[in-house]
């Protein structure tokens, strides 16, 4: 049984601190955090103007920062070996490869919104599991864009939706991957013991407080990579914008189910089919959550599940069997988390089922010939801040 653990959040900023000396020379002048995130449901309906649901992870990522006399921008991580060093002048829509991309973007991106971010060193440490479909790359903008704001002598916390738009600016625009906003917006604005309502129509978000009553938040994390620069996601926002143009409606969320079912195209009126239906179950399980009713968040996490693999098609045999496993060992809801193609189930299961559910699972990914996954309790946490200063 593996479980990935949050880690104490002093005891890592300390050793982030001494890593970032032995490297540097000195030690940082801040360290911002940022969380994870699992979505309870909503999935692939950020980008469709709809409804999401996701909670924030004590699972973060947490960058140090220093500013320097130069314009030489320096980028290293505990998690990767190779580092990144280059000019203020070098950054932009694709001039930096790989994971630093994240890093360097934030730079660029706050440096477009106006502010004066000078040449920096920076090294990360992350607790977020990458490819697992749990959002680390909007751990990392957001962590590194907190430790710049805070280098300027500004307030992230009154600078939360430009700290939001600087971190999708660096996903999209950088980096190259495509983004509804979702991840960057709970990593930003996450709540403890609560879940997020954010609707990508109005931009607003409502706290939805979370009383799991004696239920654990079980990601499981089936070590099948999920990568959003593979065209899969892209694919299927192409076949949206088709349905949205042909139905004459600005986004999904303004769409008919009926209206849904007279496209000509089947896999695109199976693509509209699941946005329509999911931005529903949101609302749904809203209802249901506010209830105690964890049957009916049950039907709805198994009605999202069965749609994303149907309709949507972006589950895989790992998360199909994570998926009916946990709910035959005890689980009273579960589905697949984020966008697909790999990467995380969840689950809501009664405190003394969790390691019954984990132990099912670890032995079914035996007996299929899966690799072993890992898992971690989601604990609805807080978004970014600022974790040590000076």
């Amino acid at each position: 049984m593996q479980l990935v653990e949050a880690g104490d959040p002093a005891s890592l900023v300390t050793s982030l601190r001494s890593s970032f000396a032995d490297r540097y020379g000195e030690p940082p002048t801040t360290v911002g955090r940022a969380p994870g995130r699992v979505n309870l449901i909503g999935e692939h309906t950020d980008y469709n103007a709809g409804l999401v649901l996701p909670v924030a992870l004590a699972h973060a990522t947490y960058a140090a920062v220093r500013p320097r006399g130069d314009d030489l921008v320096r980028i290293a991580s505990r998690q990767q070996e190779d580092v990144w060093e280059g000019t203020l002048g070098e950054l932009g829509p694709g001039s930096v490869d790989g994971w630093a991309g994240y890093v360097a973007g934030m730079v660029w991106a706050l440096r477009e919104a106006g502010h004066d971010v000078p040449g920096v060193d920076v090294f990360v440490d992350s607790r977020v599991p990458v490819g697992a479909g749990l959002s680390s790359s909007a751990a990392l903008e957001c962590s590194v864009g907190t430790a710049l704001l805070d280098l300027l002598g500004l307030d992230p916390a009154a600078h939360r939706q430009q700290l939001i738009d600087a971190s999708i600016r660096a996903e999209t625009e950088v980096v190259g991957a495509p983004t509804g906003g979702m991840d960057q917006t709970v990593a930003v604005r996450g709540v403890p013991d609560s879940a997020l309502l954010i609707d990508f129509e109005s931009h607003e978000s409502t706290v939805v407080p979370l009383d799991l009553a004696g239920h654990t938040l079980l990601v499981t994390d089936t070590r099948v990579a999920h990568e959003l620069t593979d065209g899969g996601y892209g694919a299927r926002r192409a076949d949206c914008e088709t349905a949205a143009r042909e139905l004459g409606v600005a986004s999904l969320r303004h769409a008919e189910l009926a209206a849904v079912e007279t496209l000509a195209d089947e896999r695109v009126r199976r693509r509209a089919r699941h946005v329509v239906t999911e931005i529903q179950r949101v609302t749904d399980t809203v209802t249901a959550l506010d209830a105690g009713r964890w049957d009916l968040v049950g039907e709805l996490f198994d009605a999202s599940h069965r749609s994303m693999r149907d309709d949507f098609e972006i589950s895989c045999p790992e998360l199909d069997c994570a998926v009916a496993i946990a709910v035959q060992a005890g689980a009273v809801a579960a589905r697949m988390t984020g966008g697909g193609f790999g990467g995380s189930s969840v689950a809501v299961v009664p405190d003394e089922r969790v390691d019954a559910v984990v132990r099912a699972i670890d032995a079914a990914f035996v007996l299929e010939g899966f690799g072993a996954p890992q898992h971690l309790r989601a604990v609805p946490s807080d978004g970014a801040g600022v974790v040590a200063a000076g």
